[in-house]
């Protein structure tokens, strides 16, 4: 008996040792290897939680650091989008090697730029001599091919230049990316620098001649159009400069505007030199040079073409001074702007490339899809590359994309023959749908942040919170105070330096029309002027504005002053003048003045 109840005693022993080691098996205990992979998953869950705070401008999430957040600019939000959420996309699928390379810091801070393109001895150096209203170091001009380099023309302390090599190591300069173009080029390519007032607001960038005829066979040694390409994506405005005399687009020139496809937004086109042909010669080239571009741009529509004479020459055929008055003021206020738009164009650039790069991944995904795993990889990659165009459309319609997102496919040919498509990664719809998330919400933030960060301007040193471009020909106070102004002394400014009423020089035809109308009293009815008024054919909405302002005491009818004020009103809109708002002080008939403060100070007048 006492060994029968030893036996389950001593093996019960056994058991419950087991039954712990066991249970210590059992118990995970955080290995070497497994911890190094857990402690990046603690540190990811609290860089989210300061994350979730730290963005929560661009993902409507509630902070407490609420008022740190407002102050970050637009600029900070689309390089915070970029790196998090589009960049990922980009290196996935090998973005950088087809298309553009990655942005840097300096792409989203840089002052906005202007990029002047066109044939040698079209007035490109001159033209930026012109709104500068000073020499820059490095400028050469001549009637021969001058400019034989990129030169970027920034604000600086002192004047100097800063040579290619070393301005795309410089991290502060958004030039970077430039140095995958070589020697060659980084040979050509300087900085020059100089303390201007219009440099404080822009950056302008001079291009070497495009060269026709026999020079253009003549290898630059370096690849000319992707430079062009490359500054075309990140500039503000291009403009296309040609000369009066020179209207053949040579196969160089034709190419450089093919390289520029994608941001015809950004194009402006102007007709240098236009003082050298009359006006008959003038309308002709201008057709011409209309129905060339057509050809070259491959679209119905063209840019607004600028006609002028962009440089302080007196003029050789004076007969349009009128007309490159106005088209100057019209190019220089789209010039002036630019620093107002710079974060919406640089959102602009940034929806483009996402949307580009969306379309980048679904090709080279179908293009590894396709790939055999083992046998006749380089056959089928022949056979893919030829039928790139098939692949497109087969793309347009499973994912119902535009055809205009895809890249060009001539190009996509070209760059995918040094490519291993078996290294192509698959698609990845988790990076897809973040990019779509940024572009329906981020994007869309970012679009209302624009106006307030506008309104939350610190005022210039005119006082105004526009930024505005000012400073050399773009300076409009040195010209107010002349008679040289844009405007001064005509439409509906002539007269308002002088004591007399302008009106009453052209009143005799008024006066004797407005007694014909038979008024009673000294007045006429408004149905009286209203027959008389018609016959200027002008709109009825017009003429309601010419009433609003020359019925100066609100009446309803007009006296012998305010019926030549509306002739007078009317007449200007009749020459193509804009009617005002509001009746300028000096068109107010003198009858009319009464108690209000005169136009004019009179000098005898006694203080009592």
């Amino acid at each position: 008996m006492r060994a029968q109840q030893q036996v389950p005693v001593a093996a019960d022993r056994p058991i419950r040792r087991l039954s712990i080691a066991r249970a210590s098996m059992m118990t995970p205990k955080a290995s070497p290897k497994l911890a190094k992979y857990m402690e990046p998953v603690r540190e990811e869950g609290q860089k989210k939680k300061k994350t979730r705070s730290m963005f929560s401008w661009l993902g409507g999430d509630s902070s407490k650091k609420k008022n740190k957040e407002v102050l970050e600019t637009v600029s900070e939000g689309l390089r915070k989008i970029y790196k998090q959420k589009l960049l990922p996309l980009e290196e996935f699928h090998k973005f950088h090697d087809f298309h553009s390379p990655a942005l840097d810091d300096p792409d989203f801070d840089a002052k906005p730029m202007i990029l002047l393109v066109g044939q040698y001895s079209t007035g490109k150096t001159t033209f930026i001599r012109y709104l500068l209203e000073s020499d820059f170091p490095g400028i050469r001009i001549g009637p021969e091919p001058t400019t034989d380099r990129f030169i970027a023309v920034m604000h600086g302390d002192e004047e100097g230049s800063i040579p290619g090599n070393a301005l795309v190591v410089d991290a502060k300069k958004q030039f970077r990316a430039l140095s995958g173009f070589g020697n060659a080029f980084l040979n050509r390519f300087q900085c020059s620098t100089l303390p201007n007032q219009v440099l404080e607001s822009v950056t302008i960038v001079d291009t070497p001649g495009i060269l026709s005829g026999e020079k253009q066979r003549i290898d630059r040694g370096y690849d000319f159009t992707g430079v062009l390409e490359w500054f075309a994506e990140r500039v503000d405005r291009i403009i296309l400069l040609f000369d009066a005399h020179k209207l053949d687009i040579s196969d160089e020139f034709k190419r450089c505007i093919e390289a520029l496809a994608g941001n015809e937004d950004k194009i402006r086109i102007v007709l240098n030199k236009s003082d050298m042909v009359d006006h008959q010669q003038l309308m002709r080239v201008y057709g011409a040079l209309m129905w060339s571009l057509g050809k070259v741009f491959k679209t119905p529509e063209v840019s607004r073409v600028y006609l002028g004479s962009f440089w302080d020459h007196p003029l050789h055929y004076d007969l349009n001074r009128r007309l490159f008055q106005d088209e100057q003021h019209d190019l220089f206020q789209d010039l002036q702007a630019l620093p107002r738009n710079a974060a919406l164009r640089k959102l602009n650039d940034l929806i483009k490339r996402a949307r580009l790069a969306k379309v980048h991944a679904y090709i080279i995904a179908e293009l590894r899809k396709q790939m055999p795993s083992m046998i006749g990889k380089d056959k089928k990659k022949k056979d893919l590359i030829q039928n790139l165009d098939k692949i497109y459309e087969q793309l347009q319609r499973e994912h119902n994309i535009s055809p205009g997102d895809f890249p060009d496919v001539n190009k996509m040919r070209e760059k995918l023959q040094t490519q291993d498509f078996s290294k192509f990664n698959p698609l990845k719809p988790k990076l897809l749908e973040v990019v779509d998330g940024m572009l329906a919400t981020d994007i869309a933030r970012l679009m209302a942040q624009i106006p307030k960060e506008e309104a939350a301007a610190p005022a210039g040193s005119n006082g105004s919170a526009d930024p505005t471009v000012r400073g050399g020909a773009f300076s409009q106070t040195t010209e107010a105070e002349t008679p040289f102004g844009f405007g001064r002394g005509e439409g509906f400014d002539k007269g308002a330096d002088e004591a007399e009423w302008v009106v009453s020089r052209e009143r005799t035809t008024a006066d004797s029309t407005f007694e014909s109308l038979g008024p009673v009293n000294g007045y006429l009815s408004g149905r009286a002027a209203k027959e008389h008024m018609v016959k200027s054919k002008l709109p009825n909405s017009v003429l309601g504005k010419v009433w609003k302002l020359a019925d100066i005491d609100k009446d309803g009818q007009l006296d012998a002053d305010e019926f030549a004020l509306a002739n007078y009103l009317i007449n200007l809109k009749l020459e193509g003048h804009e009617i005002p708002s509001e009746l300028p002080k000096h068109l107010i008939p003198p009858s009319k003045r009464g108690e209000q403060d005169p136009v004019y100070p009179s000098l005898n007048d006694n203080d009592e």
